[in-house]
Protein backbone atom coordinates (compact mmCIF):
# COMPACT_ATOMS: atom_id res chain seq x y z
CA UNK A 1 0.00 0.00 0.00
CA UNK A 2 1.28 3.22 -0.94
CA UNK A 3 1.08 6.19 1.81
CA UNK A 4 0.30 9.60 0.51
CA UNK A 5 -0.52 12.82 2.98
CA UNK A 6 -3.13 15.25 2.31
CA UNK A 7 -2.12 18.47 3.41
CA UNK A 8 -0.85 21.60 1.96
CA UNK A 9 1.82 22.16 4.80
CA UNK A 10 4.95 22.22 3.73
CA UNK A 11 6.60 20.93 7.10
CA UNK A 12 4.14 18.09 7.40
CA UNK A 13 4.99 17.19 3.90
CA UNK A 14 8.76 17.09 4.64
CA UNK A 15 7.84 15.11 8.35
CA UNK A 16 6.32 12.27 6.38
CA UNK A 17 9.19 12.23 3.51
CA UNK A 18 11.86 12.17 6.51
CA UNK A 19 10.01 9.19 8.24
CA UNK A 20 11.03 7.15 4.83
CA UNK A 21 7.44 6.17 3.97
CA UNK A 22 5.86 8.98 1.78
CA UNK A 23 4.72 7.89 -1.88
CA UNK A 24 2.98 11.01 -2.44
CA UNK A 25 0.67 13.67 -1.45
CA UNK A 26 -2.51 14.88 -2.27
CA UNK A 27 -4.00 18.50 -1.68
CA UNK A 28 -7.03 20.50 -2.83
CA UNK A 29 -8.40 24.28 -2.16
CA UNK A 30 -9.33 23.88 0.92
CA UNK A 31 -6.18 22.83 2.28
CA UNK A 32 -4.18 25.43 -0.22
CA UNK A 33 -6.74 27.98 1.94
CA UNK A 34 -5.87 26.50 5.46
CA UNK A 35 -1.83 27.59 4.88
CA UNK A 36 -2.77 31.10 3.81
CA UNK A 37 -1.98 30.08 0.26
CA UNK A 38 -3.64 31.82 -2.14
CA UNK A 39 -3.92 33.67 -5.62
CA UNK A 40 -3.30 31.69 -8.85
CA UNK A 41 0.49 32.07 -9.23
CA UNK A 42 0.91 31.27 -5.60
CA UNK A 43 -0.64 28.22 -5.63
CA UNK A 44 0.92 27.15 -8.67
CA UNK A 45 4.34 27.77 -7.28
CA UNK A 46 3.22 25.78 -3.79
CA UNK A 47 2.83 22.55 -5.80
CA UNK A 48 6.25 23.20 -7.30
CA UNK A 49 7.87 23.15 -3.90
CA UNK A 50 5.63 20.47 -2.61
CA UNK A 51 7.49 18.52 -5.95
CA UNK A 52 10.46 19.46 -4.72
CA UNK A 53 10.20 17.62 -1.62
CA UNK A 54 8.72 14.39 -2.08
CA UNK A 55 9.65 12.39 -5.06
CA UNK A 56 6.31 10.71 -6.30
CA UNK A 57 3.01 11.57 -7.36
CA UNK A 58 1.49 15.10 -6.73
CA UNK A 59 -2.45 15.45 -6.74
CA UNK A 60 -3.06 19.71 -8.16
CA UNK A 61 -6.88 20.00 -8.13
CA UNK A 62 -8.31 22.08 -10.77
CA UNK A 63 -11.13 24.61 -10.37
CA UNK A 64 -12.84 25.01 -13.76
CA UNK A 65 -16.19 22.63 -13.91
CA UNK A 66 -16.66 22.53 -17.55
CA UNK A 67 -14.60 20.53 -19.83
CA UNK A 68 -12.94 22.73 -22.10
CA UNK A 69 -11.93 24.17 -18.66
CA UNK A 70 -10.81 21.48 -16.78
CA UNK A 71 -8.51 20.18 -19.68
CA UNK A 72 -6.97 24.02 -20.01
CA UNK A 73 -6.10 24.10 -16.08
CA UNK A 74 -5.06 20.34 -16.04
CA UNK A 75 -2.60 20.80 -18.92
CA UNK A 76 -1.21 23.83 -17.11
CA UNK A 77 -0.71 21.80 -14.14
CA UNK A 78 0.75 19.25 -15.53
CA UNK A 79 3.12 21.18 -17.23
CA UNK A 80 4.31 22.17 -13.98
CA UNK A 81 5.98 19.27 -12.86
CA UNK A 82 6.42 15.60 -13.94
CA UNK A 83 5.29 14.43 -10.70
CA UNK A 84 1.83 16.18 -11.24
CA UNK A 85 -1.57 14.41 -10.92
CA UNK A 86 -4.63 16.75 -12.61
CA UNK A 87 -7.14 16.37 -9.75
CA UNK A 88 -10.53 16.10 -11.09
CA UNK A 89 -13.85 16.22 -9.79
CA UNK A 90 -16.43 13.74 -10.29
CA UNK A 91 -18.55 14.96 -12.50
CA UNK A 92 -19.84 14.22 -16.10
CA UNK A 93 -17.47 17.17 -17.89
CA UNK A 94 -14.73 15.32 -15.85
CA UNK A 95 -15.54 12.21 -16.58
CA UNK A 96 -14.97 13.44 -20.43
CA UNK A 97 -11.77 15.71 -19.23
CA UNK A 98 -10.43 12.09 -18.05
CA UNK A 99 -10.68 10.82 -21.40
CA UNK A 100 -8.74 13.33 -22.95
CA UNK A 101 -5.75 13.16 -20.43
CA UNK A 102 -5.60 9.74 -20.64
CA UNK A 103 -5.12 10.03 -24.20
CA UNK A 104 -2.62 12.45 -23.67
CA UNK A 105 -0.74 10.48 -21.06
CA UNK A 106 -1.35 13.11 -18.21
CA UNK A 107 -2.39 10.83 -14.84
CA UNK A 108 -5.58 12.08 -13.59
CA UNK A 109 -7.11 11.49 -9.71
CA UNK A 110 -10.78 11.58 -10.11
CA UNK A 111 -12.04 13.10 -7.09
CA UNK A 112 -15.21 13.51 -4.42
CA UNK A 113 -16.57 9.95 -5.39
CA UNK A 114 -18.66 8.33 -3.20
CA UNK A 115 -20.42 5.37 -5.18
CA UNK A 116 -19.28 2.51 -6.89
CA UNK A 117 -21.19 3.60 -10.13
CA UNK A 118 -19.02 6.51 -10.20
CA UNK A 119 -15.68 4.54 -9.46
CA UNK A 120 -16.61 2.37 -12.74
CA UNK A 121 -16.87 5.72 -14.67
CA UNK A 122 -13.62 6.98 -14.02
CA UNK A 123 -11.99 3.43 -14.91
CA UNK A 124 -13.68 3.27 -17.96
CA UNK A 125 -12.65 6.83 -18.63
CA UNK A 126 -9.19 5.92 -17.88
CA UNK A 127 -8.43 7.69 -14.53
CA UNK A 128 -5.25 6.50 -12.58
CA UNK A 129 -6.70 6.93 -9.75
CA UNK A 130 -10.08 7.31 -8.04
CA UNK A 131 -10.70 9.24 -4.56
CA UNK A 132 -13.63 7.59 -2.86
CA UNK A 133 -13.99 9.96 0.39
CA UNK A 134 -14.28 6.99 3.03
CA UNK A 135 -14.35 9.17 5.81
CA UNK A 136 -16.73 11.88 4.70
CA UNK A 137 -18.91 8.93 4.13
CA UNK A 138 -18.65 7.84 8.02
CA UNK A 139 -19.96 11.47 8.60
CA UNK A 140 -23.64 10.60 7.19
CA UNK A 141 -23.58 7.44 8.70
CA UNK A 142 -22.76 5.37 5.97
CA UNK A 143 -20.24 2.62 5.31
CA UNK A 144 -17.12 4.19 3.78
CA UNK A 145 -14.89 0.87 3.89
CA UNK A 146 -18.04 -1.06 2.07
CA UNK A 147 -17.58 1.16 -0.38
CA UNK A 148 -13.73 0.45 -0.83
CA UNK A 149 -14.32 -3.20 -0.32
CA UNK A 150 -17.14 -2.65 -3.85
CA UNK A 151 -14.60 -0.77 -5.57
CA UNK A 152 -11.79 -3.48 -5.41
CA UNK A 153 -14.32 -6.31 -6.42
CA UNK A 154 -15.21 -4.37 -9.27
CA UNK A 155 -11.86 -3.24 -10.54
CA UNK A 156 -10.40 -7.07 -9.76
CA UNK A 157 -13.63 -8.22 -11.70
CA UNK A 158 -12.72 -6.42 -15.36
CA UNK A 159 -8.96 -6.13 -14.25
CA UNK A 160 -8.95 -2.10 -14.40
CA UNK A 161 -5.14 -0.52 -13.74
CA UNK A 162 -6.97 2.01 -11.66
CA UNK A 163 -5.83 2.80 -8.63
CA UNK A 164 -8.32 3.34 -5.48
CA UNK A 165 -6.75 6.19 -3.26
CA UNK A 166 -8.87 5.98 -0.19
CA UNK A 167 -9.18 9.82 0.65
CA UNK A 168 -10.65 11.48 3.58
CA UNK A 169 -8.71 8.59 5.76
CA UNK A 170 -9.14 10.14 9.71
CA UNK A 171 -7.14 7.72 12.02
CA UNK A 172 -5.04 4.42 11.79
CA UNK A 173 -7.93 1.79 11.85
CA UNK A 174 -8.97 3.32 8.53
CA UNK A 175 -5.58 2.96 7.15
CA UNK A 176 -5.55 -0.61 8.58
CA UNK A 177 -8.76 -1.74 7.31
CA UNK A 178 -7.94 -0.09 3.58
CA UNK A 179 -4.78 -2.18 3.24
CA UNK A 180 -6.87 -5.42 4.49
CA UNK A 181 -9.29 -5.17 1.94
CA UNK A 182 -6.81 -4.15 -0.59
CA UNK A 183 -6.79 -0.07 -1.50
CA UNK A 184 -3.69 0.79 -3.39
CA UNK A 185 -3.41 4.40 -2.00
CA UNK A 186 -4.35 5.63 1.52
CA UNK A 187 -4.15 9.28 1.86
CA UNK A 188 -4.91 10.75 5.26
CA UNK A 189 -3.36 13.52 7.75
CA UNK A 190 0.26 12.58 9.12
CA UNK A 191 -1.61 12.42 12.64
CA UNK A 192 -3.12 9.28 11.33
CA UNK A 193 0.39 7.67 10.24
CA UNK A 194 2.03 8.27 12.73
CA UNK A 195 -0.21 6.94 14.77
CA UNK A 196 0.24 3.58 13.28
CA UNK A 197 3.45 3.24 15.61
CA UNK A 198 2.13 3.85 18.26
CA UNK A 199 0.98 1.50 21.32
CA UNK A 200 1.00 1.35 24.92
CA UNK A 201 3.09 -2.32 25.54
CA UNK A 202 5.58 -1.17 22.89
CA UNK A 203 6.22 1.86 25.58
CA UNK A 204 5.95 0.42 28.88
CA UNK A 205 8.56 -2.66 26.88
CA UNK A 206 10.73 -0.30 25.99
CA UNK A 207 10.75 1.76 29.50
CA UNK A 208 11.23 -1.58 31.24
CA UNK A 209 14.21 -2.63 28.76
CA UNK A 210 15.97 0.99 29.03
CA UNK A 211 15.29 0.52 33.23
CA UNK A 212 17.16 -3.32 33.09
CA UNK A 213 19.67 -1.68 31.37
CA UNK A 214 20.30 1.33 33.62
CA UNK A 215 19.85 -1.71 36.53
CA UNK A 216 23.17 -3.46 35.15
CA UNK A 217 25.03 -1.35 33.29
CA UNK A 218 25.06 1.91 36.03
Amino acid sequence: MKFFIDTANLAEIKEAHDMGILDGVTTNPSLMAKEGITGTNNILNHYVNICSIVDGPVSAEVIATDVDGIIREGEALAALHPNIVVKVPMILEGIKAIKHFSSQGIPTNCTLLFTPGQALLAAKAGATYISPFLGRLDDVSTDGLQLIEQIRTIYDNYQFETQILAASVRHPMHIIHCATIGADVMTGPLSAIKALAKHPLTDLGLQQFLADYAKGNG
